[in-house]
C-alpha cells in the first residue's frame, strides 16, 4: 500500500502543480477555462495511465476469485454439465450442455458474482444468457420446430469449500424462447457440484 502511495504522489504531483493549478487560476482570476489551460503535456497523459494501471494491478492483487475455473453436473432441471470459467474476481463465464426428457439444449452465462459479507467462501450471482435447443424427434411435431433460440438469466449462490476442491451451488435459471416454440421456461437451474481447479 505504501507502493501503491509513493507512486501516486510521484504521478499526480506534477499534474496538480502544472495542470489543475492553472485551470484553478483561470477560473479565479479570468472567470474563464479554456482547453489550452487544462494539461496536454504527453507525459502527463503517460503518468495518469500508468497510475490507472498500477492501481488496478493493485487492486486485482487483492481481491482473487474464489477458484480459477470448475467442471461439474447440475441436477435436477434436466442433467446439465457444466463449466465454469471467472474472467476476473468477479466476473465468471458458464458453458452447459443440458440433457433433459424432451431434448437437448447448450447454454452460456455471463455471471456477475457478490461477495456475502462474514461467510468466507460464499457469494451469490446474477446474469444474463442466451441458448439453443433441440427437441427429441416425439416433440417436434408438438412444439412445432426443430431449434429453439432464446435468452437465459440466472441468480444463485455458490460456495468454494474450504482447502478441498469442490464447489456447490443453487440456483434458479429460467428462459424465454424467442424463435421456435416461443415462451417462458421457468424449470431450469438446481443444485450444482463441481470440480474447481
Amino acid at each position: 500500500m505504501l507502493i501503491l502511495l509513493l507512486v501516486t504522489l510521484n504521478f499526480f504531483t506534477p499534474l496538480i502543480s502544472n495542470g489543475f493549478n492553472n485551470v484553478f487560476s483561470n477560473i479565479l482570476f479570468a472567470n474563464t477555462v479554456t482547453y489550452t489551460s487544462l494539461p496536454t503535456k504527453k507525459s502527463n497523459m503517460k503518468k495518469l495511465l500508468v497510475f490507472a494501471l498500477v492501481l488496478s494491478i493493485a487492486c486485482a492483487a487483492k481481491t482473487q476469485a474464489p477458484y480459477n475455473q470448475a467442471l461439474g453436473i447440475k441436477l435436477p432441471g434436466g442433467f446439465s454439465a457444466t463449466y465454469k470459467k471467472f474472467i476476473n474476481a468477479y466476473n465468471n463465464v458458464e458453458a452447459q450442455a443440458v440433457f433433459w426428457n424432451k431434448g437437448f439444449r447448450v447454454v452460456g452465462l455471463y455471471e456477475f458474482n457478490f461477495d456475502i459479507p462474514d461467510v468466507n467462501g460464499l457469494r451469490w450471482y446474477v446474469g444474463p444468457g442466451a441458448h439453443i435447443g433441440f427437441w427429441k424427434s416425439k416433440y417436434k411435431d408438438d412444439y412445432g420446430s426443430k431449434p429453439d433460440f432464446g435468452v437465459d438469466g440466472v441468480i444463485g449462490l455458490d460456495y468454494k469449500l474450504k482447502d478441498i476442491p469442490i464447489d456447490v451451488s443453487v440456483d434458479w435459471q429460467p428462459s424465454v424462447t424467442l424463435v421456435g416454440s416461443a415462451g417462458f421456461t421457468p424449470v431450469f437451474g438446481g443444485v450444482g457440484i463441481r470440480y474447481t481447479f
